[in-house]
């Protein structure tokens, strides 16, 4: 963490892969520097996330502080990214306040509105939530999204490079059980009611499929997929069911922490990106649900010596190295035991 930090006041996820500020690592890094006692730069962290929002709320996903001009082709404008991610600055200001921290009302109020803005702009036909492009929903290359690149990795690229150039009205037609759940609960934790949202939400299961099925016509087929962030609405819904599969080893258990995807998956694969490793934050929301993960979560955490995501069977690092958001095996370690 004091390695990627930035004199600006936040933390990178990794300074060779991602030297930018991005929305939801941000949010767990401020957790993380609670946990280490930094309350200074836990605020710092969380301020940093909400000083791009716009009049609406919105808030860019990535934050090109430190280089405006980079990806400006890509997105149509300089300094930010034109797409958003789960808003966890609501649960990031409910935390640090539970750790006693000071947070200034300026800032809960930004995140305040920035649900607000998913709550008012962002409503589903369906009463879900709406995403205007895969990336906000945190899980880039989910495997609910596949349909849409046709399983070709090459014509992905070029779809999600169309969905940004076409912003906001791209067709993209989609409202993701895993986003819904995210707003709804972070809602909650800034004290907002989003009641109406958790019932669509609670329609949306598939007891048959043993997952929350996605809203909307982009939706129809990889929507069902069992993906691990597709059983977010245990933050806000009990279902037993559902909190059973993340430690079902016949489901998404693993020894390092729970799979990405569920095993009986054409597609699983243990070691592919967004197919089956184990995603620390993804871990730490479903422990928050009640999941019994952090043990092997931490022990994952470890063994890929704090890699961006690993091997749920054997802990074999994966992607960037070390990844900032996988200290939050320390929250896991520290909080499952009491201490």
């Amino acid at each position: 963490m004091e390695a990627h930090w930035q004199p600006e006041g936040y933390t990178v996820p990794n300074p060779a892969t991602y030297p930018f500020r991005w929305l939801w690592d941000s949010c767990f890094h401020s957790l993380i520097w609670a946990e280490l006692g930094e309350g200074e730069r836990a605020v710092s962290e969380l301020a940093h996330v909400l000083r791009a929002q716009d009049e609406r709320g919105f808030i860019p996903h990535i934050d090109y502080g430190r280089d405006p001009g980079h990806h400006a082709s890509f997105w149509g404008r300089s300094g930010s990214s034109t797409i958003t991610q789960p808003p966890m600055y609501g649960h990031a200001v409910a935390e640090l306040r539970r750790y006693g921290i000071d947070v200034a009302d300026e800032l809960v109020e930004r995140a305040t509105a920035g649900i607000e803005f998913f709550l008012r702009e962002r409503r589903h036909r369906s009463g879900l939530v709406a995403a205007v492009h895969p990336w906000e929903t945190g899980c880039d290359d989910s495997a609910r999204f596949d349909h849409w690149g046709a399983g070709d990795p090459a014509r992905w690229y070029d779809v999600k490079g169309a969905l940004v150039a076409n912003l906001p009205d791209n067709g993209f037609d989609c409202a993701p059980a895993s986003l819904t759940a995210l707003v709804a609960w972070n809602g909650r934790e800034v004290g907002l009611d989003t009641s109406d949202v958790v019932d669509a939400l609670s329609s949306r299961w598939d007891a048959d499929a043993g997952t929350w099925i996605d809203a909307g016509g982009s939706a129809s087929t990889s929507g069902r997929t069992r993906t691990l962030e597709a059983l977010l609405p245990l933050l806000v819904l009990d279902q037993p069911e559902a909190l059973a599969l993340v430690t079902d080893a016949r489901a998404f258990g693993g020894d390092f922490g729970p799979a990405g995807m569920h095993r009986s998956e054409p597609a699983f694969d243990r070691t592919r990106y967004w197919r089956g490793p184990v995603w620390p934050q993804l871990a730490y929301l479903l422990w928050r649900a009640g999941a019994p993960v952090a043990e092997a979560t931490v022990r994952g955490s470890e063994r890929s010596e704090f890699s961006e995501f690993w091997d749920p069977d054997d802990g074999t690092g994966l992607g960037a190295r070390p990844q900032s958001w996988t200290c939050l095996a320390i929250v896991l370690s520290r909080r499952s035991n009491g201490a």
